[in-house]
């Protein structure tokens, strides 16, 4: 089984430097084939020039360069990965991200069974000082919202496989369409797909074995995006989310409680929220076009979902 690791970049020239070599420590552990595809984002500092020598320098492994000419988000990012990528399975890991040397050899496994959509990581996460152990996702709608947190790492069902940890099914990412670009530049991506992965009949796994040290501070968005517009982007694409992949009885909730969320965001000031709501509304015909495609491969509602993986 060909695995191919793709890794989007944007302005990461330094935590690329700390991470690939572990890439490639993972690459020469795995008993198989592996690719390395590096898409990088339309970076400004030198990363671009980093990744040549990089390449240059490790011409035994399969390594591979794509550029994006303006910046185009994650979304687009991984999804140009995943074109070009030869592998079976698809793996995408942030530049962030530091693989331990073991952590391919485990997630393999999981994809025996062809109903298999994704694998998530356990993410190590390195986080005010402490490392906080991530990677399995549950979740619940409540007041009209699809309300996601991290659960318990000791169990093998997650209501997500993280964009920046996790292992695909190319067959089945393409079949799906992979990440919607509508979420760029980030977040809500990874759980869409997901989402969509699990009401087509499609199961997502967390693997605790495969593990990988995340260092947020480090990442792309911390560092090119100020913290107010990382809201605004965060509460666009939750309203995205729900217009989008909502079945109509959840979505009438949804609507019947939209009154109540933007009162109460007009009362506090939480102009990002109100914001969001407005970037949101104005992407509507995109988003029913979204929607449009994503329902022909629905075969269960949004409760039996979220009930399977509450907790």
């Amino acid at each position: 089984m060909k695995l191919s690791i793709i890794i989007p970049n944007f302005n990461g020239e330094g935590i690329l430097k700390k991470n690939l070599p572990h890439v490639l420590k993972s690459i020469e552990e795995y008993e198989g084939n592996a690719e390395l595809i590096i898409v990088d984002d339309s970076s400004v500092d030198s990363s671009v020039g980093f990744i040549g020598e990089f390449i240059s320098k490790n011409k035994d492994f399969e390594i591979k360069l794509f550029q994006n000419e303006t910046n185009l988000g994650f979304s687009s990012t991984v999804n140009k990965g995943a074109r070009n990528a030869s592998g079976d399975i698809i793996i995408l890991l942030n530049s962030d991200v530091e693989p331990r040397p073991d952590f391919l050899k485990y997630l393999v496994k999981n994809f025996e069974n062809d109903n298999v959509f994704a694998t998530g990581f356990l993410d190590e996460s390195e986080e005010n000082g402490k490392i906080v152990k991530r990677g399995r996702g549950v979740g619940s709608i409540k007041r009209g919202f699809l309300v996601h947190r991290r659960g318990e790492i000791g169990k093998r069902n997650t209501l997500w496989a993280a964009g920046g940890s996790s292992a695909f099914r190319k067959s089945l990412w393409e079949k799906l369409g992979g990440m919607d670009e509508i979420y760029n530049p980030f977040y809500w991506d990874d759980i869409d797909l997901s989402y969509r992965a699990l009401k087509s009949g499609y199961k997502i796994l967390f693997e605790d074995k495969s593990v990988v040290v995340h260092r947020h501070l480090e990442g792309s968005i911390k560092n090119n995006y100020t913290e107010a517009k990382v809201k605004r982007i965060a509460y666009r694409n939750q309203f995205i989310f729900v217009w989008k992949n909502f079945e109509l009885p959840m979505l009438v909730s949804h609507i019947a409680w939209l009154p109540y969320h933007l009162g109460k965001a007009l009362a506090s000031l939480n102009w990002s929220f109100l914001a969001g709501f407005l970037m949101a509304l104005i992407r509507i015909p995109k988003v029913l076009k979204s929607r449009s495609i994503a329902f022909r491969y629905f075969v269960k509602k949004d409760q039996e979902v979220v009930k399977e993986i509450s907790k």
